[in-house]
């Protein structure tokens, strides 16, 4: 039988919602691992929404689940209704609505707080001993709420090439182990069960991006 794998999104955007091309990469690279993608987000509204052209908020409002539902082509569920018994892992693909609407990693960093249902969902799969897939600045997430754990965002030296490579360094001051690699490389961490890569921490071509994340799908699909 084909794997379900859960696939989270945070909205549709990278500087609002999820990376569109991370969160493509995902369901292309399942479908081709055949699995099963079954896609939710949470219900809530965005914490803002960002002019994608100007870089800059606006003064619209929109919904979290409203907006990922453009990525899934209208194939989503609340992440409400997620029921770990019958999935077999779980992928969060980045962007900064990681950051700003399944967490507050965006204003509070280190001491943010996940949201309820998406935390539930995480410790649910890690109790299960099931396999989670975490990518560009997702795995601040695992971080948050698995202390100990070992993830990768990349490198932890700001340059040209990685400019949001102080990102590490505030994860492992949550007391998780940070791994440097390189784009086109995960991170497993055997005892959490989880799978990690950098994606688009890194000022790379996209192609490259896709590759990486292919590696981390295909990864969480064996431990499946």
């Amino acid at each position: 039988m084909a794997k379900r794998v859960a696939v989270v999104l945070a909205g549709c955007g990278v500087f609002d919602g999820s990376e569109i091309h991370e969160a493509s990469a995902v369901l292309v690279h399942l479908s081709r691992e055949g699995a099963q993608a079954e896609v939710y987000a949470p219900n809530i509204p965005q914490m803002h929404v960002v002019d994608h052209v100007k870089g800059q908020p606006t003064p619209e409002q929109r919904n979290v689940l409203v907006e990922s539902a453009r990525i899934a082509r209208g194939n989503i569920k609340d992440l409400a209704e997620l029921d770990v018994k019958g999935l077999d892992a779980l992928i969060i693909p980045g962007g900064f609505g990681v950051a700003k609407n399944l967490s507050t990693w965006a204003t509070q960093g280190k001491n943010c707080s996940v949201s309820k249902e998406v935390e539930d969902v995480l410790r649910a799969f890690h109790a299960a001993h099931k396999p989670i897939g975490l990518c560009c600045i997702s795995p601040v997430l695992a971080a948050k709420i698995f202390p100990g754990c070992e993830v990768t965002v990349g490198h932890d030296t700001e340059c040209e090439q990685w400019p949001y490579a102080k990102t590490a360094e505030s994860m492992k001051e949550l007391g998780c182990r940070h791994v440097n690699s390189h784009v086109g490389e995960i991170h497993v961490d055997p005892r959490n069960r989880l799978v990690t890569t950098s994606a688009f921490m890194c000022n790379a071509p996209i192609h490259e991006i896709y590759d990486g994340i292919g590696k981390m799908v295909r990864e969480v699909v064996r431990l499946a």
